[in-house]
C-alpha cells in the first residue's frame, strides 16, 4: 500500500521553515507507570469539565504534554490526560473564550506559549489548519507531534498522502507519530472499559513511538505498533470502515432471509391462491416473516459450528495442526461471532413476532371461526391430547433455546468476555453453544412432528420449510457425535497437543483423560 501510494504521491509540501537539529525528547516513564493504575476510572463527572478549581491541581513534577486545538476531542483528551497524572498545556487562538471548556487543572494559553516546554504535543486540528502552525516551526523543532486527525472519505480518496505524512512534510525537524485517531471523544471521557482499548500508532522514529506508548499506557489504553509513518494512511482508513467484519455475515443472513421468505410465500400464500382461489396475502407482513426468522436463526447457528467441524476433519486428515486452513475456512472461522449474534437477533425477533400474533385480527377471526365450526358440528369438547403435549414441549424447548442463545450473545461482549478465563469462555461458547443447537433442533423437530410424512404439507411438491433447515444442523450434530468416539477424540486431542503424523513430534497422551479434555478446541 505504501509503495503504491508513494508512486502516485504529489511532490511533498514545502517545509514551513528549516530549524536547528533535533533534540532528544522523552517523558518520565517512571511517573507515567506510577499513574497507570488509576486509568480505568470513568471521566463522566462534572468536576472534570468545571474550571472553578474543584479538580485538584496536578503536581509540578508531573510529565507535561501540550495540546494544540480546542475542539471536542481536544477537551476530552485534556480531561483524560489530567486524570492520568499529566500536566496539560492547551494552545488556543482564543484562550480566554475556551478556558472554561477545559478542566481547571489544564493550563489554557496561546499556541506559541503552549509549545515552549512540552516535548510531546498533540495536534488536535483538521488537516487544512496545519499550515497555520508554520509560524511555530522554530518552537516545535525537535518535539514529538502526535497527529490525532481523521480525514473524511472524500479527503482520503483525494489525497495520496496521509494527514500525518502531510504534517511531517510541513515540519521536517519534528517527529510525527500517528495515534489516537481510532479513539472517540466519548471513549476518552468514559474510560477504556467502555470502548476499544487498542490505540494503533506508527512513526519513523522508534524512540518517539516508545515515548507516546508510555502516554497511551498511562491513559489506560493499549498501544499497537503499526510500523513506520507510511502506515499512517492505513491507520487513518480504520475509522472510515463501516463494520468491515459484518459485511459477509450480513449478506449471508439477508440471502437466507430472502430465500426462506420467497419459499414460504410460495407455500403459504401463492399455493392457496392458485389452487383454491383463497387470498392469503395478509400473511406477508407478520405470518410469513415470523415463519422465516426462525429458519434464518437456526441455519445461522448451525453455520457457527460447521467450520469447527470442518477444521477438525481437516486436522484429522492431515494429521497435524501446523498447516494453515484454506482461506475460505479461515475467514469463516473469523466470522463465527457475527454469525452467532445475527442468529440471536433473528431468534429474538421471532419471539417478539410470536407474542404479537394473538394481537392481530387474523388470530381473533380464526378463533371465532373455529368456535362456530365446533358449534355447528355439535362438539361440546375439543381436546387433542397429542397436540396439547406437542405445543407445550415445543414452546418449552424454544424458550430454553432462546435463553441459551442470550447467554452466548452476552458473553460475546468484550466487557463480559474479558472477565472470563479461557476455560470459562470456551465452555460457554463451545459447550453451551452446542447445547443451544441441540435445543433448537429439538424445537424444530417438535414443530414439524409428523408433517414431513403427510402429503397435504407438500404444497407445489415443495417439502415443509423446517425439513430444509434441518439439513446443516443435523450434519453438525452427527459430526460432533462422531468426534466423541474414542478413535477420533483421542487422535484429535493428540493433534491439538502438537502430535504430527509421520513427524518428529510423537508422544502419548497422559493417563489422566480429564487433562486431555482441557485441550482447547477449534
Amino acid at each position: 500500500m505504501a509503495t503504491e501510494a508513494s508512486a502516485e504521491r504529489r511532490p511533498p509540501a514545502p517545509a514551513c521553515k528549516e530549524a536547528p537539529g533535533m533534540k532528544d525528547s522523552t517523558l518520565h516513564s517512571q511517573s507515567a507507570t506510577k499513574m497507570s493504575g488509576e486509568m480505568d476510572k470513568p471521566l463522566i463527572s462534572r468536576h472534570l469539565l468545571d474550571s472553578d478549581g474543584s479538580l485538584a491541581e496536578v503536581p509540578s513534577e508531573a510529565p507535561k504534554v501540550g495540546i494544540l486545538g480546542s475542539g471536542d476531542f481536544a477537551r476530552s483528551l485534556a480531561a483524560r490526560l489530567v486524570s492520568s497524572g499529566f500536566s496539560v498545556v492547551v494552545g488556543s487562538r482564543n484562550p480566554k473564550r475556551t478556558a472554561g471548556l477545559f478542566p481547571s487543572a489544564a493550563q489554557v494559553t496561546f499556541q506559541a506559549d503552549a509549545v515552549e516546554s512540552p516535548d510531546v504535543i498533540f495536534v488536535a486540528m483538521f488537516r487544512e489548519h496545519y499550515s497555520s502552525l508554520c509560524g511555530l516551526s522554530d518552537q516545535l523543532a525537535g518535539k514529538i507531534l502526535v497527529d490525532v486527525s481523521n480525514p473524511t472519505e472524500q479527503e482520503h480518496l483525494r489525497h495520496h498522502e496521509s494527514n500525518a505524512e502531510y504534517l511531517a512534510s510541513l515540519f521536517p525537524t519534528c517527529t510525527v507519530v500517528k495515534a489516537f485517531n481510532v479513539i472517540s471523544a466519548w471513549t476518552l471521557q468514559s474510560g477504556p472499559r467502555d470502548g476499544n482499548r487498542q490505540v494503533p500508532m506508527c512513526s519513523d522514529q522508534p524512540e518517539a513511538k516508545r515515548t507516546v506508548s508510555e502516554v497511551v499506557r498511562a491513559m489506560g489504553f493499549m498501544p499497537v505498533d503499526m510500523g513506520s509513518l507510511a502506515s499512517a494512511r492505513e491507520v487513518e482508513a480504520m475509522p472510515l470502515r463501516l463494520l468491515p467484519g459484518w459485511k459477509v455475515p450480513a449478506l449471508l443472513a439477508l440471502g437466507l432471509f430472502t430465500f426462506f421468505y420467497v419459499y414460504n410465500f410460495i407455500r403459504d400464500v401463492l399455493q392457496p391462491y392458485v389452487r383454491d382461489g383463497k387470498s392469503k396475502f395478509y400473511k406477508l407482513p407478520v405470518s410469513v416473516v415470523n415463519t422465516t426468522l426462525p429458519c434464518v436463526a437456526y441455519v445461522l447457528l448451525s453455520l457457527v459450528y460447521l467450520p469447527g467441524v470442518l477444521a477438525a476433519a481437516l486436522q484429522l486428515r492431515r494429521g497435524t495442526k501446523y498447516r494453515r486452513f484454506p482461506d475460505w475456512l479461515d475467514h469463516w472461522l473469523q466470522h463465527r461471532k457475527q454469525l452467532g449474534l445475527l442468529s440471536f437477533l433473528c431468534a429474538a425477533l421471532h419471539a417478539l413476532y410470536s407474542f404479537c400474533l394473538p394481537l392481530g385480527r387474523v388470530n381473533r377471526y380464526e378463533v371465532v371461526n373455529l368456535a362456530i365450526k365446533q358449534v355447528l358440528a355439535n362438539k361440546s369438547h375439543l381436546w387433542i391430547e397429542e397436540e396439547v403435549w406437542r405445543m407445550e414441549i415445543y414452546l418449552s424447548l424454544g424458550v430454553l433455546a432462546l435463553g441459551t442463545l442470550s447467554l452466548l450473545a452476552v458473553t460475546s461482549l468484550p466487557s463480559i468476555a474479558n472477565s472470563l478465563n479461557w476455560r470459562e469462555f470456551s465452555f460457554v461458547q463451545s459447550t453451551l453453544g452446542f447445547v443451544a443447537l441441540v435445543l433448537s433442533t429439538l424445537h424444530t423437530l417438535t414443530y414439524g412432528w409428523t408433517r414431513a410424512f403427510e402429503d397435504s404439507h407438500y404444497k407445489f411438491y415443495l417439502p415443509p420449510t423446517f425439513t430444509l433447515t434441518l439439513l446443516v444442523p443435523c450434519v453438525v450434530i452427527l459430526a460432533k457425535a462422531l468426534f466423541l468416539l474414542p478413535c477420533f477424540s483421542r487422535r484429535l486431542s493428540r493433534i491439538r497437543r502438537g502430535w504430527e503424523k509421520d513427524g518428529a513430534a510423537k508422544f502419548l497422551l497422559p493417563m489422566d483423560h480429564a487433562l486431555a479434555q482441557k485441550t482447547s478446541h477449534v
